[in-house]
């Protein structure tokens, strides 16, 4: 007898009982508790049945994609389950052994399959979608820190929350918030200061993750915090253990493990802060209305009018947009602005300090970038920049655009897709978490020609010419791109202008001795160490 024929017998000899037992436990007459047990059985092995369909439907098509070999139920964990010295290393690596030249290849953690993409063409097709915009798989790991915000939401989520968020980022409200900017990149060229001399050189994220940090809060809660870096730091270190490790995936495991506990209290700390600034906004904007200083309904979109100062947009919007709790309550208020102070704070960070570390690498580029501030800005190195001025420093631009596209901030993009997608001899079902390798496309050098080279011409009218308009996505792209680029692209100029008026940059690694790390956000193991030089 065959192992389908002994598991219909047992089902077969089980029934009977099962329906006994039910009887007793429901007291239901005879006929009415059988046809309910046998509508529940047919019920679950439909859905298994459907559910083995659809999974052997991915399988096969998943593994026609070129990728490593695989170890039954294992996949390729044993492989990428590594230290994070390896683990970014190892994607990499993956993508440049399989499938190459078709821009696809395709690796299993576990029972879990992940499609790695980094060609322009092929890239196109999954964030240009309208219906694949489901964030993937591994971003739910951020919903305990950030719940369903905007960057983790599920697609019928983040349409409405990205309609209410939208007017927060109008260019008349950035255009207030530059003097934020210069004010706290001002307070980090003094602390840059006490480096001078330092002839081992110093790490420069330290601080421009700290000053970075105090541009987020101020310009959405209007409070500058030091506390919470420590905070930051510890939860993601416990998000990434988890994701890496597979048997930590499942919650039941991970809840009875001491990180879920140390989770907890960082979050604590977190969220707390969070709902207390909310309820001080919350009580400021009710005695305002009364003011009449307060208007949802004003031209630019933030609410204050009679010449306030328009510095607290983001979360009086959403405060506003809430509608007394009826529209968002402050748990979604709260989801938003920890995803804000996340997504603005340490990405951008992120950004400035590797463009401050590769101008180090080359004093041609910086000298060119320094003559373009002193042109714009004029002799007066303690004036601070106005909007206007900062945007037409095309070249510092291209500086940035380049460190973006060498090391950007989200090396990885994950969609989880809704529908079937064909990429030319491969089908990608519904379901597939097709991962965007940003990092290797924007080392694509069909595209960029030498593309281990910092060279921000790549990013001057010239260079741009003919580009394919997804060969270049430091912000994702598509319907579901980031809503904060021209905030941290502003805020990045604005911090890089403060440093080089007062000082020279020299690189102290050399970047072929760098190991990344491509967590939340790409770094390096032993940070970005520098020297800095009084200008003259």
């Amino acid at each position: 007898m065959s192992r389908q024929s002994d598991l219909t017998g047992g089902v077969g000899l089980l029934v009977p009982e099962l329906v006994t037992r039910a009887h007793r436990w429901a007291g239901l007459p005879g006929t009415l508790g059988s046809l309910l047990l046998l509508f529940g059985i047919t019920f679950v092995s439909c859905c298994i049945v459907v559910y083995r369909e659809r999974y052997r439907r991915l399988v096969r098509h998943i593994d026609r994609i070129p990728g490593p070999a695989t170890v039954p139920i294992v996949g390729n964990a044993l492989q990428i389950n590594s230290d994070r010295e390896e683990l970014f290393n190892r994607i990499i690596a993956s993508r440049k052994l399989y499938g190459r030249h078709q821009g696809i290849s395709r690796i299993w953690n576990g029972l879990t399959p992940y499609v790695l993409i980094s060609k322009a063409q092929v890239v196109e097709k999954i964030l240009s979608s309208t219906r694949n915009i489901e964030k993937g798989r591994d971003y739910e790991f951020l919903q305990p820190w950030l719940g369903t915000g905007l960057l983790t939401s599920p697609a019928s989520k983040w349409q409405h929350r990205r309609k209410i968020l939208t007017p927060a980022f109008h260019f008349r409200i950035l255009s207030d918030f530059v003097g934020v900017f210069n004010q706290q990149a001002t307070v980090l060229a003094r602390k840059l200061a006490a480096e001078l001399g330092n002839g081992t050189g110093f790490d420069c994220m330290r601080y421009i993750t700290l000053c970075s940090l105090d541009i987020i809060c101020e310009t959405a809660m209007g409070c500058p915090v030091y506390a919470q870096q420590q905070s930051d730091s510890e939860i993601g270190e416990i998000m990434l253990n988890r994701l890496q490790k597979l048997w930590l995936h499942p919650d039941a495991v991970f809840r009875c493990t001491s990180q879920y506990r140390e989770q907890r209290r960082c979050l604590d700390i977190l969220h707390d802060f969070s709902y207390r600034m909310i309820g001080e906004r919350r009580a400021m904007i009710g005695a305002t209305k009364g003011s009449g200083n307060f208007d949802a309904d004003d031209d630019d979109g933030t609410g204050w009018t009679g010449g306030a100062r328009k510095q607290l947009a983001f979360l009086d919007l959403l405060i506003e947009a809430s509608d007394g709790g009826r529209v968002l309550s402050d748990a979604d208020i709260r989801e938003e602005v920890d995803t804000f102070i996340l997504g603005g704070h340490d990405t951008t960070a992120t950004a400035i300090s590797w463009t401050l570390f590769l101008l180090g690498t080359e004093p041609t580029v910086q000298e060119r970038a320094i003559a373009e501030i002193d042109a714009v800005l004029g002799g007066d190195r303690t004036r601070p920049p106005t909007m206007r001025e900062l945007t037409e420093m095309r070249y510092l631009e291209a500086c940035v655009k380049e460190a973006l596209r060498l090391y950007p901030s989200i090396p990885v993009i994950g969609r989880r897709l809704s529908e079937d997608v064909q990429l030319d001899d491969y089908l990608l079902p519904a379901g597939t978490n097709a991962v965007i390798v940003v990092y290797q496309l924007h080392r694509d050098p069909a595209v960029f020609p030498n593309p281990d080279r910092f060279n921000p011409d790549h990013f001057l009218a010239e260079g741009c010419a003919g580009r394919h308009p997804f060969a270049y996505i430091p912000f994702s792209a598509g319907p579901r791109n980031c809503i904060g680029q021209k905030f941290g692209a502003l805020e990045a100029k604005a911090v890089l202008v403060a440093v080089l008026r007062q000082f020279r940059v020299e690189a102290v690694d050399r970047r072929e001795d760098l190991t990344l790390y491509g967590e939340l956000v790409l770094r390096s193991k032993g940070g970005l160490k520098i020297r800095i030089h009084k200008r003259e």
